[in-house]
């Protein structure tokens, strides 16, 4: 585990709880380092002094308010800390609310706490607290110079401090382009939102995190030692012709791209929509003569021409039993 980032306690009433904060989350992001393309030779990043250009060492550096143009106030971290020390110490819990009630959209950074000495029992009863009543706690605390809105939520043994976006850090639906539900450009019909139900079926599946990684970063690195086993380490490759973008202006048949997702998957949902065609086929009519098959298969392959291969097979031999049903009759 890593380094503590925060010591201080969890109040709420008269309950004082110690507590530090650790990271709930690590980066596995690709870190890549900017070269000179003449060499290859490492660029960085260097820290200097505007007015006489010269470089400034880490221990040199102090941090400043501009409360004028040109003109700062020194604010040392104990500066910081006493302006409130309360604030600065204290993850204060102002509310219990239902944790439903809180969007995912203001959830922002995860942070775990551990009990800090002597704080075990108290911990323990919050966190037990927490779980009974399926609520979460709303606090306030400072980290760093940011106070920032909390929810603390019992995951397991531990109890876990997810920093919140404030209400006016949330943009408005109402920027975006969005259909209405109301909207005809929008509209749904019964049987394509019964096809996405089942896609969804058919799809569920329990939740196991550690079966999703990062599939694009090991592809890079893929690629990053296929280029070292190739000595081409130093080979910049150029970009290539790039592929027309799909014209937007298309007709999308929505049930047959439902048809072929469900064919992909297979499962109950599949299971389901079979018995369902099935059903359906039990009770249509009789037909009365020898022209009505060819059509009536000609209707039904149009329709479901994108579900299966043998679909499109009958879709193309209903025109042809139309044609041969006269010569039939003229040979009689």
């Amino acid at each position: 585990m890593a380094r503590s980032l925060w010591k201080g306690a969890i109040s709420f009433g008269l309950v004082h709880i110690p507590v530090e904060m650790y990271p709930a989350v690590q980066n596995h992001t690709l870190d890549l380092t900017m070269l000179d393309r003449r060499d290859f030779s490492p660029v960085g990043f260097k820290r200097y002094n505007k007015n006489n250009q010269k470089e400034v060492s880490w221990d040199d550096i102090v941090k400043g308010y501009e409360y004028a143009s040109g003109e700062y106030v020194v604010l040392s971290e104990e500066d910081l800390r006493r302006a409130n020390p309360e604030a600065t110490g204290t993850i204060d819990i102002v509310a219990f609310v239902d944790a439903e009630e809180v969007p995912l959209l203001y959830y922002e950074q995860p942070y775990y706490l551990a009990p800090g000495k002597g704080g075990d029992k108290v911990y323990a009863l919050l966190r037990e607290t927490l779980r009974k009543t399926g609520k979460i706690g709303i606090a306030r605390v400072v980290i760093r110079v940011k106070q920032h809105l909390a929810a603390l939520v019992c995951v397991g043994d531990a109890i876990v401090l997810n920093t919140l976006r404030y209400a006016d850090e949330i943009r408005a639906v109402d920027e975006l382009k969005v259909p209405a539900s109301d909207a005809k450009s929008a509209h749904l019909s019964d049987k394509e939102l019964k096809m996405a139900m089942a896609l969804v079926e058919g799809m569920s599946e329990d939740w196991h995190p550690e079966e999703y990684h990062d599939t694009y970063r090991e592809d890079v690195m893929a690629l990053v030692e296929k280029k070292v086993a190739a000595n081409e380490t130093k080979t910049i490759t150029m970009p290539g012709k790039e592929k027309a973008a799909p014209s937007s202006g298309n007709v999308i048949d929505l049930v047959a791209l439902l048809q072929q997702s469900i064919g992909k998957k297979p499962g109950k949902a599949a299971a389901a929509n079979d018995e369902d065609e099935e059903e359906e086929e039990e009770e249509a009519p009789a037909p009365k003569s020898r022209k009505a098959p060819a059509k009536a298969a000609s209707k039904t392959a149009a329709k479901t021409a994108p579900r299966t291969a043998a679909a499109k097979t009958k879709a193309k031999a209903a025109p042809a039993a139309k044609a041969a049903a006269p010569a039939r009759r003229k040979s009689a």
